[in-house]
């Protein structure tokens, strides 16, 4: 990489830093967050896994101290996060354990530097966590795009196009704004596909690679599962080797037993807790065990396939939001059809995105719940951009239609910026935004035919 590569990485890492830490809140957003923080203060301030005494649980009803939650919120304000479990007498989070752990350590090393009390300061306990983690993330997920750019050989313009596309014209910088797994699993998808990306499958990669699926399997266990088996696969069918293998397992074996140690010290469980429809049965409860995923939740296959599509293009869905994956579509058949160099790492991409979604259709029906978009599918942005980098390099003229996607996506990223990863309703402008691009786009392309048409 030249200098003036190397300044550009350090320009885009700024600049990510930038938003993190404009986007960061202090405030918790939802029950979703709420609940991961509780996790944290408990753990710090109380030494248990129980969140009863936390503030965002029992908030504080005076006006003396700052509110844990926003004041335009008043269910909030009142009730708690209502994401938690009843184990034994006490609430606990129903939330991926080792996250907050983590979390709980950030918390723990500011309040030895700084004096911080998140129930004197809930302002700043929740803004200094959420950068710290959500926004940290951000950066780690941009500076590798931004590398992915230029292992993949694109040329500087179509570097800043696909590294700006993925900043702003995504949900990414969406998730940002308050704690949340799913921010922190797309920076480790992201460090993950450029690992991939690189193919230089030495020790120390591949225990690289063994640590990030260790840990993504501990961030979500809906796709972190996928992720394992579909990178494991993946060093397989590259390497031909077992001991490559039993290197990438041996590295993630830890993460697991962390998990599943700590699920089991929480729930009596080594299986998930918050899979165990008798911890929510609490009075008042708000959640219906039926609605937890994990099984086959549709009466039949058509209405399976009905709601698998709505998750990847209804008004909620994935695509909607993060315009420039529309033209990875047509990229992948593009590039299966060329057997460019890369298509293993393709069809690692290709299948694990794929399998996600199936996933996630098959056993839900709740659209993941109040959010933008589709937060389940935050981590797929990764694979997605990868095969649109590819694309821009093996197609160059398509950087017209990655302009125009980039363009509607950065108007429906601010949007959804402002509405934030807990939005209640569709981002405003939703409709004319996605219109207007789709139309744009399709003009272009007529344009391109009719000019095509008159040369020959």
């Amino acid at each position: 990489m030249n200098e003036i590569d190397r300044r550009l990485g350090w320009i885009v890492a700024f600049v990510a830093m930038v938003l993190a830490l404009v986007s960061a809140r202090p405030f918790a957003g939802s029950w979703n967050d709420g609940s991961r923080l509780a996790a944290a203060e408990s753990l710090v301030d109380y030494r248990t896994w129980a969140i009863d005494d936390s503030i965002f649980v029992r908030v504080p009803q005076t006006t003396e101290r700052a509110a844990p939650y926003p004041a335009s919120d008043p269910a909030l304000l009142r009730d708690g996060t209502q994401d938690k479990m009843w184990i034994a007498g006490h609430f606990y989070s129903d939330k991926s354990p080792v996250p907050a752990l983590a979390m709980a350590a950030i918390y723990q090393i500011l309040q030895w530097v700084t004096g911080l009390v998140a129930r004197e300061s809930p302002g700043w306990f929740c803004y200094w966590l959420t950068f710290l983690s959500s926004g940290v993330a951000y950066i780690i997920a941009v500076c590798c795009m931004d590398r992915l750019a230029v292992v993949t050989r694109l040329r500087r313009r179509s570097r800043l196009l696909l590294t700006a596309s993925f900043a702003l014209g995504t949900i990414a910088l969406t998730y940002t704004r308050h704690v949340n797994n799913h921010i922190l699993l797309l920076a480790l998808c992201s460090a993950l596909t450029l690992l991939f990306a690189r193919t230089h499958f030495t020790r120390s990669c591949l225990l690289a690679i063994g640590s990030l699926i260790g840990l993504g399997y501990t961030i979500d266990l809906g796709i972190g599962p996928v992720l394992v088996v579909s990178a494991v696969a993946f060093v397989a069918g590259q390497t031909r080797s077992l001991r490559a293998v039993f290197c990438v397992l041996a590295a993630a074996f830890p993460w697991f037993a962390l998990h599943h140690i700590l699920n089991y010290q929480i729930g009596g469980t080594f299986l998930p807790a918050n899979a165990h429809a008798a911890y929510f049965l609490w009075p008042g409860s708000p959640i219906d065990p039926a609605d937890l995923t994990g099984g086959w939740c549709h009466p039949n296959v058509g209405k399976f396939i009905v709601y698998a599509l709505d998750l990847a293009s209804g008004r909620r869905g994935f695509f909607p939001y993060n315009l420039a994956l529309f033209l990875a579509v047509p990229g992948l058949v593009v590039l299966l059809r060329a057997r460019v160099a890369e298509t293993p790492q393709i069809l690692f991409a290709a299948g694990f995105s794929l399998a996600s979604w199936l996933l996630y259709s098959a056993t839900s029906t709740n659209h993941a719940g109040l959010c933008c978009s589709v937060r389940w599918f935050v981590p797929l942005l990764a694979p997605g951009f990868y095969i649109l980098a590819l694309s821009l390099r093996e197609v160059p003229h398509c950087e017209g239609d990655m302009v125009i996607l980039t363009s509607g996506g950065i108007l429906m990223g601010i949007a959804s910026w402002w509405g934030g990863p807990w939005m209640t309703h569709m981002p405003w402008g939703f409709w004319p935004i996605l219109a207007g691009t789709l139309l744009t786009w399709l003009g272009y392309h007529l344009l391109r035919l009719r000019a095509a048409s008159r040369k020959s």
